[in-house]
């Protein structure tokens, strides 16, 4: 029988989501039973943290595979083995435990020396990692996300701390641990690892330093303890330097040569959906990014704002059901740094998308920089996409920020399909038709 109705013949739907996170745990406990624990001999590097994740696990998963080992991936992106990656369709970066399951036999049949699975701290509350030996385990930073979820910071943060205590338990592996140095939790998750390794550009055991961020990426270099050497990242922000440290700590704690650490962060030529820069807007720059967080706006806007000559116009949204307090920041650091501010739809879900959007507002209108006429609320994204290409002028700067590589976005009555990046494009076209 299959595993899964037999978990549903035993513990039905109503009382899974009452026994939760035991539900999730019962199902993962069974699934790896009924497959002999599959994840057994594999070497597992696990990355968690607010943002970064996605691009420092491909940056990992770069490295690795351009240094002759054969490697499988799974982030919110992508997942799949050496260059045969497949984008991922699901709403969720760590997948349910019974496809997380036959992926993982599946690349296991195909003889992956490694795995670099992207973990969320839903995915580590619900325990839909048990039976994961980590081996080596990567914090990214822990900023304001998934409150509305976990019910505190305290309580996400715990969450993500999960992954490295599991890491500690895997008495078979490296039992390593890259923490960002730079971070406020640093201590927290240093003191729960067997070896850990800090990178940072203030402090760290692996620093950055002689940083020249330009539109097109950044060149810096990387010091060691006993060593240093340049690095030149493709993907935008200083937030992808410190993910090119997380990275490189990784390489360094698999006795990686510093050539084969530098060529693979710099062979990471994009990430979907993280500063991607749509070609077809000739004379102002189009960008969709994934950004969605207080912290990784802040980060965004202030790498990105001495750079421009133009007006830089930013449009947004936030999730249904999610975080008041987030969206208030969201708006306020948009209305601190923006010239225009649209605001539209993300994923509603089943709240109201007026409401949220003037939830987003309040935080717009508290940074007191903005001129009223400069926010504009476009419920419909397509539409506010539409507009915010039609009035950018030569030189302006478009963010289109929150969706990035989705492949759905979810209203009242479930997910419908989405293309940030084919919109824009469509948007521009539309543009150019208008003024023929």
């Amino acid at each position: 029988m299959n595993p899964r109705k037999i978990i549903k013949l035993f513990i039905p739907k109503s009382l899974f989501k009452k026994i939760e996170p035991y539900g999730h745990l019962v199902e993962a406990f069974l699934f790896n039973v009924i497959n002999l624990f599959p994840f057994r001999g594999l070497k597992v590097i696990g990355v968690t943290g607010t943002n970064g994740k996605t691009t420092t696990s491909l940056m990992i998963h770069r490295m690795l595979q351009d240094s002759g080992y054969k490697c499988g991936i799974m982030t919110t992106v992508s997942y799949g083995i050496g260059e045969d990656i497949k984008p991922q369709m699901h709403h969720m970066t760590t997948v349910s435990v019974p496809l997380l399951i036959s992926r993982v036999k599946e690349m296991k049949k195909q003889g992956i020396d490694y795995l670099i699975l992207e973990t969320t701290s839903h995915a580590l509350a619900q325990n839909r990692v048990w039976g994961v030996p980590f081996s080596i385990v990567v914090l990214t930073n822990i900023t304001h996300e998934h409150i509305a979820y976990h019910g505190s910071f305290e309580k996400y943060r715990e969450a993500k701390l999960k992954l490295f205590k599991l890491a500690n338990k895997n008495r078979k592996g490296l039992q390593i641990g890259l923490v960002n140095a730079d971070d406020p939790s640093f201590k927290l998750f240093s003191s729960h690892i067997s070896h850990p390794i800090s990178y940072g550009i203030n402090g760290g055991q692996i620093k950055a330093s002689e940083i020249n961020l330009n539109s097109k990426g950044s060149d810096f270099k990387i010091n060691f303890k006993d060593r240093n050497f340049k690095v030149h990242c493709n993907i935008p922000g200083s937030f992808n330097v410190y993910n090119s440290l997380a990275a490189s700590g990784v390489g360094r704690a698999l006795e990686l040569t510093d050539e084969q650490i530098a060529n693979g962060i710099s062979n990471l030529k994009s990430v979907e959906g993280r500063m991607t820069k749509i070609e077809e807007a000739n004379d102002f720059d189009l960008i969709v990014d994934y950004a969605h967080s207080p912290d990784s706006f802040e980060k965004l806007f202030k790498d990105l704002k001495p750079m421009l000559k133009g007006r830089l116009i930013v449009m947004f949204g936030s999730l249904g059901g999610g975080d008041l307090d987030k969206r208030y920041l969201q708006g306020k650091l948009a209305g601190q740094y923006a010239d225009l501010v649209v605001l539209c739809e993300e994923d509603d879900r089943k709240e109201s998308g007026d409401k949220i959007i003037e939830d987003i507002a309040k935080g717009v209108k508290d940074a007191h920089k903005l001129p009223e006429k400069n926010l504009v609320k476009i419920h419909d994204r397509a539409e506010a996409i539409q507009y915010s290409v039609n009035v950018a002028r030569k030189g302006d700067t478009v963010l289109l920020l929150g969706k990035g590589h989705e492949k759905t976005i979810e209203h009242a009555d479930g997910e419908h399909p989405w293309n940030e990046i084919k919109q824009a494009q469509i948007a521009v076209r539309n543009r150019l038709k208008q003024s023929l």
